[in-house]
């Protein structure tokens, strides 16, 4: 397995929001390359232990041969399943979370995953390949206006409509099968647009059936209700999204004063000078809170 190739977004930031100190006991609960769980083994020390948690298997062998010597445990599952992964290491509570819930580099370059619009790979989409039904499948069996519904709800696609009718048209002919073959044909169904949008015209539908293949929002949903109940008095969440859906749910999670006490406004986005060292990180969009303290009782 080749090295990590990912370079993760926000770190000062992560770090400054965490407000990791020696001997803390943390988790990431999205490894993907592993930048920000050595950071945060680097800063907790040997005293303290990081809980580094991926869907993806690659993403746990690989972290766990390049992070080797940190203070760092590995659990594949979802981060929405914190709580028993935590039970599983006899951990009550944790000083801190992390979830950058975006997509990995490693898992845009790996050709047989189909993340790339230019992957001549099965279009998958999978997080955890063994888990699921991959996306090839959902577009071969799903009547057209149930793929719509998905490509604008999860895609924010307004030409969802005519998609699904084109990807309902291909499919009669022969089955769907490759990513790249996907990418052409939503491609050929949107109207060509000038001046050329910033962004690949299957963008969104990738997006709306990525999350749909790997219950993405609804594992989002459930595990910020669930991740203040491990969170130790003070405690700190930061998630990191890349688009509106993912960033609507932490915003609305974090407005409930009796959970959470904000400490972000507004999203942190990336410097200029890390979007041009890193493009990925245009889309990023921070937020943190701490846990609230409970309610005194007169």
């Amino acid at each position: 397995m080749s090295s990590s190739i990912h370079t993760s977004v926000l770190p000062a930031e992560v770090m400054s929001f965490l407000a990791v100190k020696p001997g803390m006991r943390v988790v990431d609960g999205t490894l993907g390359g592993g930048g920000h769980t050595r950071l945060l083994a680097e800063a907790v020390g040997p005293t303290g232990l990081v809980i580094a948690i991926d869907r993806d298997p690659e993403a746990i062998d690989r972290g766990a041969r390049e992070l080797a010597g940190l203070p760092v445990r590995f659990a594949q599952a979802n981060y929405c399943d914190i709580p028993e992964v935590l039970d599983a290491l006899s951990i009550d509570t944790v000083d801190g979370v992390l979830l950058d819930v975006g997509l990995s580099s490693d898992q845009l370059a790996d050709q047989s995953r189909g993340f790339s619009f230019d992957s001549e790979g099965p279009l998958d989409l999978r997080f955890d390949p063994t888990e699921g039904e991959p996306a090839w499948k959902l577009v071969n069996r799903m009547k057209p206006e149930n793929l719509a519904d998905i490509i604008f709800e999860y895609g924010e696609e307004r030409y969802s409509r005519r998609i699904a009718r084109r990807i309902a048209a291909v499919r009669e002919k022969q089955p769907i099968r490759s990513s790249r073959e996907f990418a052409a044909l939503v491609r050929s169904a949107i109207p060509r647009q000038t001046p050329p949008p910033r962004i690949h015209p299957a963008t969104r539908t990738f997006q709306a059936l990525r999350i749909a293949v790997n219950q993405e929002l609804k594992s989002l949903r459930i595990a910020l209700e669930r991740i203040p109940t491990r969170l130790a008095p003070g405690g700190r969440l930061v998630v990191i999204s890349f688009h509106s859906l993912e960033d609507r749910l932490v915003k609305q999670a974090f407005r409930s004063p009796q959970i959470w006490e904000c400490l972000t406004r507004s999203p942190v986005e990336a410097s200029e000078e890390e979007v041009l060292r890193n493009p990925r990180s245009r889309s990023a969009k921070l937020r943190a809170a701490q846990l609230a303290p409970p309610a005194s009782v007169d």
